[in-house]
């Protein structure tokens, strides 16, 4: 009778999707969805905007309360390990509308917005380093010249397109696949930053700020013949100054929080895919795969920023960073970790081997961008309240292919927009924003389960866990339900963050109306049929 039902509900008995990826491929995922390399030193690049913060207390405190949040959605996991983790759990918990409204915005409109900053790390992280070293070694002015194109527009919009193919390719072919090239990525990007530290431990301010002078004359034509310096002055002359490494004030540092959750909100990213990882009903793997991301990530990023300011100077890379941003750079590239690394030595092998290595941090994590989203899609046409032919899986790969294909043709037009629209390139901002309220969602439902489903909540793997009466669930759903409001606050109330402008706002409002107005009709289409949504999203799926 059961499958009956199911067949009746659904767009079919079974989902198809096939668990191909272990706790520790899940690991990988969450590893990379917090990256370090690619979305860390892009967000740290920002930090001047507080200039009175540091980032080491920011890490820290930011650390901790999204452990809270790892432990909610490794409780929702072990609940119920379904493709499509936040639509599934809010339109079962909180309401079909409400659940389909916040993960759609959160996890599909929003997320094509996603596509050009990737395609601009792809060009500041990869293709100019790689080209700038390449540039040094042959004496080239025309891939130093190409390196900086890739920083245009159509530079960006290409890198975009670049990204759309390689995401398309790498989850076209399947999980199995994935998690091979994701592996891969992994160890050779752990060896480059071993050996981005131990080159940042031999050195000292003054042998880079040498090594950067003349690589700032021989490839990028710079006439000035202390680049370093003037790099400083300028950022003076501008009203910065960095604090002083040793000096880290913890209140003044809080207002970097809502910066850094622009990277490291993300531990949960692989939470939509767990129907296809074994071992997904089990609370402490789980837990532990995405808690050793965070832990390991903030480890990683408070050593490199410590080495940053012992190998070429605290001030120097924060003042960096302000020049690029404020358009006053006498160089024309991204300040990126890599390249900076590289001027280190006059070894052609050793250089690329950097640019190379950590180059790996970009490709393990680029298809993030899409698979996870594909997931939220499938879901929720299996559920039909999208047309059933996206929730169509290649028998051959396990992979949705329309959905993947309703996350990539979206995706070109907004990268375009992005690339030549300054107005439409400040609302990516908004991606965070925007998200992390379909976070506060699940976090929401998290804290109604054991009440709006106590037999579920009873026979589920975290039943154990309480403190007196209270479910584990409850208390920390509330913590990070909090930390979460303070975010949004603090990003809707201050302009530091860029995203409070009227314009944001009116995008914002308008996603959420566009993902009611579609369930809206297709819950009547659906009636038509004689299908009942709301009795659907009452019912949980089989795998």
């Amino acid at each position: 009778m059961a499958n009956d039902v199911n067949v009746n509900l659904f767009a079919r008995q079974a989902t198809g999707l096939v668990r191909h990826w272990s706790v520790f491929d899940a690991f990988i995922y969450s590893f990379f969805s917090i990256n370090l390399i690619t979305l860390g030193f892009y967000i740290f690049s920002s930090a001047p905007n507080v200039p009175n913060g540091q980032l080491i207390p920011a890490l820290v405190v930011s650390a901790l309360f999204i452990l809270f949040e790892v432990g909610v959605y490794a409780m929702m996991i072990s609940v119920m390990p379904r493709a499509g983790g936040d639509y599934v759990w809010q339109s079962r918990i909180l309401g079909g509308g409400l659940g389909f409204v916040l993960a759609m915005t959160g996890w599909v409109l929003i997320l094509w917005m996603w596509i050009p900053v990737y395609g601009s790390l792809l060009s500041y992280d990869v293709l100019t380093p790689i080209l700038a070293i390449l540039s040094s070694i042959g004496n080239s002015a025309g891939l130093a010249a190409a390196a900086v194109w890739f920083t245009s527009q159509t530079g960006l919009f290409l890198s975009s397109l670049l990204v759309i193919l390689f995401a398309f390719v790498v989850i076209g072919i399947g999980m199995k696949w994935y998690a091979r090239i994701q592996k891969i990525s992994f160890f050779v990007g752990v060896l480059g930053l071993f050996t981005v530290f131990v080159m940042l431990a031999a050195s000292t301010p003054a042998h880079f700020a040498a090594e950067f002078n003349r690589f700032s004359q021989t490839v990028f034509g710079v006439k000035d013949s202390n680049t370093y310096q003037s790099i400083i002055a300028l950022a003076a002359k501008g009203g910065y100054k960095a604090l002083p490494f040793g000096h880290m004030p913890l209140m003044a540092s809080l207002p970097l929080i809502p910066l850094l959750l622009f990277f490291n909100l993300w531990p949960n990213w692989g939470s939509t895919l767990y129907g296809e990882v074994r071992g997904a009903s089990e609370f402490r793997k789980n837990f532990w795969g995405m808690a050793a991301a965070v832990i390991i990530t903030t480890v990683l990023a408070i050593v490199l920023v410590a080495l940053l300011a012992k190998g070429i100077g605290w001030d120097f890379y924060n003042t960096a960073n302000f020049a690029f941003w404020s358009g006053k750079s006498p160089l024309p590239v991204f300040p990126f970790l890599s390249l900076y690394v590289s001027f280190l030595t006059q070894n052609p092998l050793l250089q690329l081997w950097l640019v190379l290595s950590m180059s790996a941090w970009f490709f393990g994590w680029a298809g993030t961008v899409f698979l996870s989203s594909t997931r939220v899609l499938f879901a929720a046409a299996f559920d039909r309240v999208l047309p059933d032919w996206i929730a169509e899986v290649s028998p051959k790969h396990g992979t949705p292919f329309r959905a993947l294909l309703v996350m990539v043709v979206p995706s070109v037009v907004l990268s375009a927009l992005y690339a030549y629209s300054p107005t439409f390139a400040k609302m990516t901002l908004d991606t965070t924003v925007v998200i992390a309220i379909t976070y506060l969602g699940t976090t929401i439902a998290a804290m109604r389960l054991p009440v709006k489903d106590p037999e579920l909540f009873r026979a589920s793997p975290i039943a154990k866990y309480k403190i007196g009466n209270i479910p584990v669930i409850t208390i920390i759903s509330v913590v990070f339900g909090l930390f979460l409001l303070w975010n949004i606050y603090m990003w809707l109330a201050k302009a530091v963050y860029g995203v409070n402008d009227p314009l944001s706002a009116v995008f914002m409002l308008l996603l959420y109306v566009i993902a009611l107005v579609y369930f809206l009709i297709s819950k009547n289409y659906r009636k038509k049929q004689g299908i009942d949504l709301s009795l659907v999203q009452k019912t949980i799926p089989i795998e």
